[in-house]
């Protein structure tokens, strides 16, 4: 009995066979992650060479000393637009940043995922995500700049902006508490720490490598944002600088969007120019997410 079984048992394949035929797969699958990222690259330093070779006539002290002109290119500047971007950013993130990491904080450790309203409001927040631009620009002016009566004014810009990334805030502030070990929560408690000391003392910290990646990344957003400022009051030409929450004001995007469209081409080598202080920005604000995830990673 024991031999017919044996003889009737089919063999089971060996390692070295599997290894053999999956072989072959794993120089083409590496061969095809090496091509994505040499086209992302590519483009990428195809992209700053144009502008900066574009602009490099207009890289100087004027650009951010000056402000638009709508008839001396060579003296036209940039400076209402680059100080509005920065209080449009800087307003952006006092907004979202707190309400984002406290919505985060109430989803992973105090909201019970088997009440139907938690449910529905994680489902609302990943789809918040996806939703285009426009469509944030519509509600910040129908109901913030009318609604509330702001008007078309900085701090509606920052407030409709401030809900564009908020969903983006939440989901990385979510995931990079979430990625911190529940030994030490256990071990905190144990001690005899309350839950809100647990957190602000041991979850808090550990989590802020991910908290502030996320929150810099959606901010990155924010600031190339232009078709929902367009609907909410953003200025193509402005010659002043902001000095309260109710001002006109004008950002980056904006302001290179109307230097495109002049037929001039200085104008257009101004736009270059802009587009390379709106990147430097962007890497800016990217290098400081890295610093701030190497400062203060912890490895479990």
């Amino acid at each position: 009995m024991t031999a017919v079984l044996d003889r009737e048992a089919p063999e089971a394949p060996s390692a070295s066979g599997l290894s053999g035929r999956r072989r072959p797969l794993e120089p083409a699958f590496k061969a095809v992650l090496l091509a994505s990222l040499v086209v992302a690259v590519v483009f990428l330093a195809v992209l700053l060479f144009y502008v900066l070779n574009e602009g490099w006539a207009r890289l100087d002290s004027r650009l951010w000393e000056n402000f638009p002109s709508k008839l001396y290119p060579d003296r036209a500047g940039a400076q209402s637009a680059i100080v509005g971007t920065l209080y449009v950013i800087g307003l952006t993130a006092a907004f979202c940043i707190p309400i984002g990491v406290m919505t985060a904080i109430y989803l992973e450790e105090y909201a019970d995922s088997n009440r139907w309203y938690n449910r529905l409001i994680e489902l609302n927040i990943q789809n918040l995500a996806a939703v285009p631009s426009i469509v944030y620009g519509i509600l910040g002016l129908g109901i913030i700049a009318r609604g509330m009566g702001l008007g078309r004014t900085l701090l509606t810009a920052a407030l409709t902006l401030s809900l564009l990334v908020l969903p983006v805030v939440i989901i990385a502030a979510r995931e990079a508490i979430r990625a911190v070990p529940g030994s030490i929560r256990q071990g905190s408690l144990a001690l005899g720490a309350t839950q809100w000391q647990t957190i602000a003392r041991q979850v808090l910290p550990a989590a802020v490598p991910g908290i502030a990646t996320g929150a810099i990344l959606a901010l990155s957003r924010a600031i190339g944002e232009a078709a929902p400022l367009l609907l909410l009051g953003a200025v193509t030409h402005i010659t002043f600088n902001p000095e309260s929450l109710t001002d006109a004001y004008t950002v980056l995007p904006i302001q290179i969007f109307n230097w495109i469209k002049q037929p001039e081409a200085e104008f257009h080598t101004l736009a270059s120019a802009a587009i390379v202080i709106l990147l430097t920005i962007l890497l800016a604000m990217n290098s400081l997410a890295i610093w701030l995830r190497n400062r203060y990673q912890k490895r479990w």
